[in-house]
């Protein structure tokens, strides 16, 4: 490998939305999608990064959210934690097609289609060259899976928490709605939560703070933007304790 193609991280999270497998349908899983994602995620893994993901489940919880008016938080939650495991072995099966060696591991106990979660062994996937998909979340009600991403990312020792949007950043304003809203190229944890700056939640914000864990805020739709962020070409947004520039 050239020094022009050498990554600039060496351990890796990826947090996906799980709208970012539906395409073009209303709510599921896009199966053409879904082989783009692992063949991109499969293809910056092959030069040697160490990949562990995070996977939402929007995408699922979408198509039973009508049913679930009137749940309670908790079940609710709980529901959209089974609908991540349900992404993430979509996710692991097409990662294997696309010629990766996989692990999933769930924050709630079903070793009949995962292994329970467990930190070191993680990390023992990952120095075998194994990608981990971080299933059902931080396995509690009440938290996000931005703040299981930014908990895995600091669990493993990730040198960079990369969150994949459907938006090429972080802006000072919505820009669905406001065509003159000025994207960041970097900021920092406090601006974004003092601004309330829509990049991940104040309790995934925080914790990415107190330990000084770099988030890249990019586009997922855009072919070649994972490469660009590991290989450290500026892509999207950074956040980080200082901000430089």
């Amino acid at each position: 490998m050239s020094e022009t193609e050498r990554p600039e991280y060496r351990r890796v999270l990826l947090k996906l939305s799980g709208e970012a497998l539906m395409g073009s349908e209303p709510y599921g899983i896009d199966s053409k999608v879904l082989g783009d994602i692992a063949a991109e995620v499969a293809e910056v893994h092959r030069m040697g990064v160490q990949l562990a993901l995070v996977i939402g489940g929007g995408n699922i919880f979408r198509g039973v959210s009508a049913s679930a008016q009137g749940m309670d938080r908790a079940t609710a939650d709980y529901m959209g934690m089974l609908a991540t495991v349900m992404n993430s072995l979509a996710l692991q099966q097409a990662l294997e097609k696309a010629g990766a060696t996989t692990r999933v591991q769930s924050a709630i106990d079903m070793k009949e289609v995962a292994e329970p979660y467990i930190r070191r062994k993680a990390i023992r996937h990952l120095e075998k060259g194994r990608i981990v998909i971080f299933a059902a979340g931080t396995g509690m009600p009440f938290f996000t899976t931005d703040t299981s991403a930014a908990l895995r990312a600091i669990e493993i020792g990730a040198d960079v928490l990369l969150k994949a949007t459907k938006v090429d950043g972080v802006y000072e304003s919505d820009p669905m709605t406001n065509p003159l809203a000025v994207r960041y190229e970097k900021t920092t944890y406090s601006e974004v939560l003092s601004q309330n700056l829509k990049v991940m939640d104040a309790t995934a914000i925080s914790l990415a703070r107190e330990q000084k864990m770099r988030i890249i805020v990019f586009n997922l739709r855009k072919r070649g933007n994972i490469k660009k962020a590991i290989m450290g070409q500026p892509v999207g947004t950074v956040v980080e304790e200082i901000c430089h520039g």
